[in-house]
């Protein structure tokens, strides 16, 4: 029978191999920046995946893959250990679909974190505001008053009461779930339309997250996927404006 939540280790990863002082959180969402970030990372450093977690609370569905082989739907933790430092990556499929399922995934999540001697987490996501922007900002929030000058000083902003209705999933509850265990917690959100897939606001938090992290990481296939979405939207808008005048002539 099947556990409401399973951590599954890859064998051949021995436990001393496992850990790092920081993890990344990049499940999707809004405009999946967080998605966005933590793969192209992974991608850039060559992390190897050394656990799987799978849950009751994922969607009642599987994925399926090449030659239509299908698979349960999970979430994935990755790690990086080299001359750019030691780090964790969780990423998947999907957060959860009930309310109950979000506060124990990310309980676990963080429970996860503890146990691998992680000290601060930065969880990604996306803040969408409903229009498309020129200029994303990258608005941050954090678990511990100590935290925002660094946060600041690495191009992210606090903004008044953003967003206006808290942060949802696991970006906001990993935060919350992780400062009775003394982990730091910084989350970055990418402003974005949430209509589409943004890997401008990805890119521009990417930035700000490897200046927090004192790393570079090459951000070429983002600005490139950046610059073909700007292109798609741009068509977007023309084609709206076109039909408004339309209609407009109509009238």
């Amino acid at each position: 029978m099947m556990e409401d939540i399973s951590v599954v280790y890859n064998e051949g990863v021995a436990p001393e191999d496992r850990t790092a002082p920081v993890m990344i959180e990049g499940l999707p969402g809004i405009g999946h920046v967080g998605k966005l970030v933590a793969e192209h990372m992974i991608q850039e450093l060559g992390a190897e995946k050394i656990a799987e977690v799978h849950s009751i609370f994922f969607p009642p569905q599987v994925i399926i893959g090449d030659g239509g082989v299908v698979r349960l739907c999970n979430n994935e933790l990755y790690r990086y250990a080299g001359e750019k430092g030691s780090f964790l990556f969780l990423i998947g499929d999907f957060q959860s679909t009930s309310n109950e399922g979000h506060y124990l995934l990310s309980q676990e999540y963080v429970n996860i974190a503890h146990e691998l001697g992680v000290q601060r987490i930065y969880t990604i996501g996306g803040y969408g505001v409903g229009h498309f922007i020129d200029t994303p900002r990258v608005i941050a929030a954090v678990n511990k008053p100590e935290l925002s000058e660094l946060v600041t000083n690495a191009g992210g902003v606090f903004g008044d009461g953003e967003p206006g209705g808290g942060i949802i999933g696991a970006a906001g509850l990993m935060l919350g779930l992780s400062a009775p265990l003394g982990i730091e917690g910084i989350c970055l959100m990418g402003e974005t339309s949430g209509y589409l897939v943004d890997p401008k606001s990805a890119a521009l938090v990417l930035e700000v997250l490897t200046k927090l992290i004192g790393i570079s990481i090459d951000p070429s296939n983002l600005n490139e996927r950046a610059g073909e979405m700007e292109v798609a939207v741009q068509r977007l808008l023309e084609q709206e404006k076109k039909s408004e005048e339309e209609l407009s002539y109509i009238g």
